[in-house]
């Protein structure tokens, strides 16, 4: 769940759903059961710690497990929040509760956790907790306050915030929210990509310093990507590409230098780096910037890739930069909203001339033209792996679902052959 609407506000989530409250005396008991009123330590001074010591704490109930992926992703990250909040004297814990599937696993990522931990045994109390707080994924961070109010959205919290959120309570998050949106009122292509001892950007010989003030009153996009993601591997060629043909329209406008591309590297080295980069057209950060992982805080970025547009006037024009160039190639610049409308429009237009079904060479099934409105939606386009939404072919059968552009029709008796 989004912690902000549209307008920056928060979610209704935060002062209905999750403004539940219980009895503060009943929380630390929530995490016993009639034989066991202790709880797992981390370290081996103290293998075990009672749940009344949690009295009158901020306590974190963290869902997870070690064959999740993004469990482990998250895990680092709140380890490193976990340690910064002890050592800076917060009356905080977190409390794991496993989600997974055999002892020697729950081991092997305890010891990864700097916090107290739900007996792998206890299952009885693992069911009750994540019935208790309907959680329904993994991670999921659970904040209990002492005076029974919860929120539920600690993982998006601290993706989002870190640290600063402590005490998790809603008056320190709207004030952190009313924070944000002053940065974003005041935002400018400047101050996203400068720091005090650096104003430029590379080019990509890795030679030449381009000044960032040569950007202002361009569409420029933040690139968030890195060579060991697959699906940046295969987003990255189609970028370049499309990259190329909005540069080639603009030149013929004669407004060639419009627009350019920022990339801004999650590559784990400095090799990965300038080798990824390598194939990359456009401008990048230095590898390793500290103003790397502040834009991914500021933009709230939870995966790559992942396309910013920021516009002329050095405003966000939109976070979905990636899902447009799949929809709409080069005709999404300048990704406003006076654009989209129009590509909407010409998309409804162009729909009325396509057949209404159709054989696909890449699907044995008759595949049937819908719109979001009579049947489709959001879909995954089977044929190029790319988001789409509005209109598509879809297999009324078994869900198979592609692009119309992706569509390479074919006779419905080679079909059957095949």
């Amino acid at each position: 769940m989004d912690l902000y609407d549209s307008t920056g506000n928060l979610v209704e989530a935060l002062t209905n759903g999750d403004s539940q409250m219980i009895a503060s005396s009943k929380c630390p008991s929530l995490l016993g059961s009639k034989d066991r009123d202790y709880l797992l330590s981390s370290t081996a001074e103290a293998d075990q710690v009672k749940i009344s010591d949690l009295e009158g704490k901020v306590i974190g109930l963290y869902f997870s497990a070690n064959w999740y992926p993004p469990c482990r992703n998250f895990n680092s990250l709140l380890v490193g929040v976990y340690e910064k909040l002890k050592s800076n004297g917060c009356n905080f814990e977190v409390v794991f509760v496993s989600s997974d599937e055999d002892l020697g696993a729950f081991n092997g990522y305890r010891e990864s956790m700097p916090w107290l931990s739900i007996p792998y045994s206890d299952l009885e109390t693992k069911k009750t907790l994540n019935r208790q707080f309907d959680v329904e994924g993994i991670p999921c961070l659970i904040i209990l306050q002492p005076d029974g109010s919860i929120l539920h959205d600690g993982v998006e919290i601290i993706y989002k915030y870190g640290v600063e959120a402590f005490p998790f309570t809603k008056e320190k998050l709207e004030e952190l929210q009313r924070e944000e949106r002053m940065k974003h009122e005041s935002q400018t292509l400047t101050n996203l990509l400068t720091n005090s001892g650096r104003d430029y950007l590379l080019d990509p010989t890795l030679t030449r310093k381009v000044p960032i003030d040569s950007l202002i009153g361009k569409t420029v996009g933040l690139y968030f990507s890195a060579q060991w993601c697959i699906p940046c591997a295969k987003f990255t060629p189609r970028l370049i590409s499309i990259y190329h043909k909005i540069k080639q329209s603009l030149e013929e406008k004669g407004r060639g230098d419009d627009f350019e591309i920022v990339f801004v590297s999650c590559d784990r080295d400095q090799s990965s780096f300038v080798s990824y980069y390598a194939t990359m057209p456009w401008l990048a950060l230095p590898f390793g910037e500290p103003t790397i992982r502040n834009l991914a805080k500021y933009f709230d970025v939870q995966g790559i890739p992942c396309l910013i547009i920021i516009g002329p006037d050095g405003k966000t024009v939109t976070k979905q930069g990636r899902n447009l160039i799949n929809l709409y190639q080069e005709n999404a610049y300048p990704f406003t909203d006076a654009k989209l409308e129009l590509l909407v429009k010409e998309m409804e237009e162009a729909a009325k001339r396509l057949p209404r079904t159709d054989y696909h060479a890449g699907h044995r099934h008759e595949l049937t033209l819908v719109s979001e409105g009579n049947g489709g939606g959001p879909f995954i386009c089977c044929d190029c792996d790319e988001q789409g939404s509005g209109w598509a072919y879809q297999c009324l059968g078994c869900g198979y679902e592609v692009h119309p552009r992706c569509m390479r029709a074919v006779d419905p008796g080679s079909v059957e052959q095949r």
